[in-house]
């Protein structure tokens, strides 16, 4: 396969966290893994990309959960020198005056056709720097507002330097996935005035940088936009008064918001689902925000069972994803042996792991996703006494959760042992557990072995969801409020289920408290009674799972559309 030289590269992709590798721990969540899939992606649909993140030398975190529920944290240090290659290239920033050296490791992610994306992992660990420098880029959101700034200006002007030094100088798009990477439109402001001969930037800078940028905005939460005090960015940028001068810099006259910079300075700006796109331009009105939803990368995603039975019945799947769609083909019984074989490696493990002996016959309902209050993992649990009811009546149920709490984020803590007490009020009738530690190993075992996936964020607050897309995949059919992609795939009774009402406009008016009961009818009246009764339309479900939402929730359609609508705009 003939690769292009990074000269010939033409588009730039800056992510703060990137799920590239389960031993390169350098991701904690959704936005990570997403950033992983569209570069597997981009390389798989020869995209002349190359992408940028910082190293993260101490990782995120590795969980334990206390036998109270509590969740600690132990330090995830990986191995940078086995799975990383160091460039010669070096460059520098320019941190509260003081110069700081940055050098950057390559890992070229290979595609189906043999097509390679480079991706550089920035480090500031470096005996030229101080002490204090170089732990700059050892932690993923670890530290106060002030190191976040910090590394904020390594990842978007350091990775926008680190570029050049290493040749790319005709990028067309630089795209930053969420507000993290916007100050790198510094970088790209001060390129411009000097090729015009000044030192100091004028409005007319403004309108070139915009021509280069895409946007990305993911979370609705408030918490998930940076935004910095202006006089912590005078002191950590310098006194730039011609950047803080520009319109669309600083916002409500006191304050760096890192969202707001990126979407003054983007020619075109999408959320990550149609909903998404809809409530964010309800949340930052004055600004066109387009919509293109998630995916994910279906070769990394699908288990090794249902690789088997797509290369049999669907062998260019790996290659064309809307292939998938002829998944209503393959026979039945082939689908449940597939599903069989990815149910019992899961339930193998719960049992290992565990001790809590769960049954592979007995119907299985997964959540795995980041623990975040407004994802309401405990909804389920909100009335113990009609569960038990639902498990012992209808039929049985057994339940898988896993997921991690940001370190400071007490009230996730929190949610995560309220389902851990919910596991001891229903111990005898129904089994649960909660998975130490969720990766990619995990997400992949989990997504592919459950026989439903469980969703429950409070609606509109959903982004996009892309650990449902996996179990599509799969051929789980997804039961969930309807937010975020599920809107766009939920089929009644076909794909799988909805919990409540659909959300109009910003959601004021949606009674949320409703939403547990509709959770309890739909396993009561539908689901166990489905899965036990008839399980050929069950079956079917699982089918039209894959042949409806796996051939259109994934990251090949998903890059198509950016590079048809954001990339390459003249």
């Amino acid at each position: 396969m003939q690769q292009v030289t990074n000269n010939q590269r033409s588009i730039a992709y800056f992510s703060m966290e990137i799920g590239i590798d389960e031993k390169i721990n350098t991701y904690s969540g959704g936005l990570g893994i997403l950033a992983g899939d569209t570069i597997r992606s981009s390389a798989d649909l020869k995209v002349p990309m190359v992408a940028v993140t910082l190293l993260y030398r101490k990782g995120y975190f590795h969980q334990k959960i206390e036998a109270d529920g509590w969740q600690r944290e132990e330090p995830a240090a990986w191995d940078v020198e086995g799975h990383l290659e160091e460039i010669p290239q070096k460059t520098i920033v320019i941190l509260e005056g003081r110069t700081i050296y940055l050098r950057a490791w390559k890992y070229e992610v290979k595609g189906v056709s043999g097509f390679t994306v480079p991706l550089y992992f920035l480090d500031t660990d470096m005996p030229e720097n101080n002490e204090w420098d170089r732990t700059l880029t050892h932690h993923l959101y670890g530290g106060d507002e002030h190191y976040r700034l910090c590394q904020e200006v390594i990842l978007g002007i350091g990775g926008v330097r680190i570029l050049r030094a290493l040749g790319y100088q005709n990028i067309q798009s630089f795209h930053m996935n969420e507000g993290h990477a916007a100050l790198l439109t510094l970088e790209l402001l001060d390129e411009h005035a000097k090729k015009d001969g000044r030192g100091y930037l004028i409005e007319n800078d403004s309108k070139a940088v915009r021509h280069k940028c895409v946007f990305t905005t993911h979370t609705l939460v408030p918490a998930g936009h940076d935004k910095f005090p202006i006089d912590m960015a005078r002191k950590v940028l310098g006194q730039r008064e011609d950047f803080f001068a520009l319109e669309g810099v600083i916002h409500d006259g006191n304050s760096l918001n890192m969202t707001r910079l990126a979407l003054n300075f983007s020619r075109y700006v999408n959320g990550v689902a149609r909903k998404h796109g809809e409530a964010s331009r309800l949340i930052f009105t004055g600004y066109f925000i387009n919509s293109i939803t998630n995916g994910v990368h279906a070769a990394t995603w699908v288990s090794e069972p249902f690789q088997k039975l797509f290369d049999k019945h669907i062998p260019i799947w790996k290659q064309d994803n809307f292939s998938l769609r002829y998944a209503l083909s393959i026979p039945k019984q082939e689908i449940w042996s597939a599903h069989m074989q990815a149910k019992k490696k899961l339930i193998d493990f719960v049992n290992k792991e565990t001790g809590v002996l769960m049954d592979e016959n007995i119907l299985t309902i997964g959540f795995a996703r980041r623990a975040a209050t407004y994802k309401r993992a405990d909804l389920l649990f909100q009335d113990l006494e009609r569960l038990k009811r639902i498990s012992t009546q209808v039929g049985d149920i057994q339940i898988i959760y896993a997921g991690k709490a940001h370190p400071r984020d007490y009230e996730a803590k929190k949610l995560i042992q309220h389902i851990f007490h919910a596991k001891q009020s229903l111990n005898g009738n129904i089994k649960l557990v909660y998975l130490e530690n969720y990766n990619m190993t995990l997400g992949a075992m989990i997504t592919s072995g459950v026989d439903i996936w469980l969703n429950t964020p409070e609606p509109p607050l959903e982004a996009s969801g892309t650990s449902g897309m996996k179990a599509a995949l799969n051929g789980i059919p997804n039961l969930s409020v309807l937010d975020g992609w599920w809107i766009e795939g939920n089929i009644e009774g076909v794909t799988g289920w909805s919990i409540g009402e659909p959300v109009v406009g910003n959601g004021e008016n949606r009674d949320h408290s409703l939403d547990a009961d509709s959770l309890y009818d739909k396993l009561e009246k539908m689901i166990v009674p489905l899965f036990y009764n008839n399980r050929d339309q069950f079956i079917s479900m699982m089918a039209h799972s894959i042949a409806i939402n796996g051939s259109f929730f994934n990251t090949h359609r998903m890059m198509q559309e950016y590079v048809l609508n954001a990339y390459f705009i003249s």
